[in-house]
């Protein structure tokens, strides 16, 4: 990416539908009800050959008190600041507003960069708004339709002299995943950096403080916090090094049971957060200490297992538990009983609010990284499968003994194995389950999903071909009519 953009306005002027235009793909929500976006939404915008980095922002509103639409109102604030170069949105048809007034004013003071668009211009009803958004005094205005595409050459234009300005920085990779590897593959995982930062996603269900926890860690409000349940709408993501180590984390809406999932925007804000599952490495799963372990945290987690991301479980609001020693035995055994698919993952208990324990969360990442990525060798792995056949053979349904000779590693980010065998078909999901948990105990792999492929081995007799298709010396010496002396 080259530089930000920022686009800011009053609400329901247009600012998501043009974000994902700009992005093109629907990932800032868009609803006819105003003010559905809250927080700020990153996103990878593209004009032709122009590549910049876009911000959606909330609709500027004249609250400026502690109020949830005076947080949304510093929040923009703080995009105008951090942003090369900001689109102003005006609503065509409903002309310029005294509230554009004002906060034309505004970006004028923190923004020396600020292009003015009018958007919803198509028609000639909007004749009259762009000549008056004049008055605005941030010159000519962009006459544009950001639901139909109108404009966007004339935008291309305005960033044109930006784009030049500024050096390209590399965009952010999606997180590599299922990567091959063979025996010359070093054993080491792959070091996260500025380029590919390690991902993550902080999950949970509404006010479990995703949010908050995002801003302790990277040390500043630049989520929107509050004690309403359900603020975060959209899967916002942030950069940061903790700890030394370069990340992305992604804060996502609270995933409620499909059944209270009714209205619109929330239905669009679960299928963004699982979204955000799939496009990280390890997901954070955030439970609140007084309601842990509800339906829609274990399907959360068992979303990300099968997903095939490392899993760290952190249970929030500690700081507000008396009985912290029963409470933290009650969870592991919750935990090992309703979660066995993720045994071994860390659990970890934090306090948002505070920061306390998130030093811990810090380790318990690196380390469920550290175990995604784990290489274990051939002759390691063929010596441990040949242990684990003499302590308990594979079963033989219908007399036929099922044979395993051959166990190699084909992926990392989950690690992945393939065992050649007979009869794979026949081969019975528990086998399967307590080679599985062998991998787990005896290679130090304790959480992470793991994938085990059973392939037909096949007709492995070297000399069936040769048997079958050349004659035998006594067939070729008969026909020579040689005599059996």
């Amino acid at each position: 990416m080259s530089f930000t953009l920022a686009i800011v306005g009053r609400p329901n002027v247009g600012k998501s539908t043009l974000f994902n235009r700009l992005v093109g793909k629907k990932l800032a929500l868009v609803d006819d009800q105003p003010g559905v976006t809250r927080d700020l939404r990153e996103g990878e915008g593209r004009i032709a050959d122009l590549r910049f980095t876009v911000l959606d922002s909330a609709g500027l509103e004249e609250a400026t008190d502690d109020s949830l639409q005076g947080r949304m109102r510093r929040l923009t604030e703080r995009a105008v600041e951090m942003a090369d170069v900001c689109l102003f949105m005006i609503d065509a048809r409903a002309g310029v507003l005294p509230a554009d007034m004002v906060f034309a004013e505004i970006l004028r003071k923190k923004n020396a960069n600020v292009i003015l668009a009018a958007n919803k211009g198509e028609g000639k009803a909007a004749d009259a708004t762009i000549l008056e958004a004049y008055s605005l005094g941030l010159g000519e205005p962009i006459r544009m339709s950001a639901e139909h595409g109108e404009g966007m050459g004339e935008l291309m234009d305005m960033l044109r002299p930006i784009f030049d300005e500024h050096e390209e920085r590399a965009a952010a990779d999606a997180p590599e995943i299922d990567v091959v590897v063979g025996d010359d593959d070093e054993d080491a995982p792959r070091v996260p950096t500025q380029s590919k930062p390690l991902q993550i996603a902080v999950v949970g269900r509404p006010n479990a403080g995703k949010s908050t926890l995002i801003n302790q860690i990277i040390g500043e409000e630049r989520l929107l916090t509050g004690p309403e349940a359900g603020i975060t709408r959209d899967a916002i993501s942030v950069q940061q090094d903790w700890g030394g180590v370069p990340m992305r984390i992604f804060d996502t809406a609270g995933m409620r049971r499909k059944a209270k999932v009714q209205e619109k925007l929330e239905k669009l804000s679960v299928s963004d957060g699982l979204r955000a599952v799939k496009f990280a490495e390890v997901v954070v799963v955030l439970l609140d200490v007084e309601i842990p372990f509800e339906q829609q945290d274990l399907r959360i987690a068992d979303l990300a297992e099968r997903e095939g991301r490392a899993v760290v479980v952190a249970v929030n609001k500690w700081d507000i538990e008396d009985e912290k020693q029963t409470k933290l035995k009650e969870l592991r055994q919750s935990f090992e009983r309703l979660l066995p698919q993720l045994r071994g993952a860390p659990l970890v208990t934090v306090s948002a609010k505070t920061g306390k324990g998130v030093d811990k969360l810090q380790q318990a990442i690196m380390r469920a990284h550290e175990v995604w990525n784990r290489r274990v060798s051939t002759a390691n792995l063929n010596r441990w499968l040949v242990g684990m056949l003499e302590q308990h053979p594979p079963p033989a349904p219908g007399g036929k003994r099922i044979k395993m000779r051959y166990m190699t590693q084909v992926k990392t980010r989950p690690p992945a194995f393939v065992v050649m065998t007979s009869h794979p078909d026949m081969m019975p999901e528990s086998y399967k389950r307590y080679l599985v948990n062998g991998l787990r105990v005896d290679f130090d792999m304790p959480g992470t999903p793991i994938r085990l492929f059973l392939r037909d081995q096949g007709d492995k007799n070297p000399y069936k071909d040769k048997k079958s298709s050349q004659p035998s010396r006594l067939s070729k010496h008969l026909k020579k009519g040689g005599s059996d002396r």
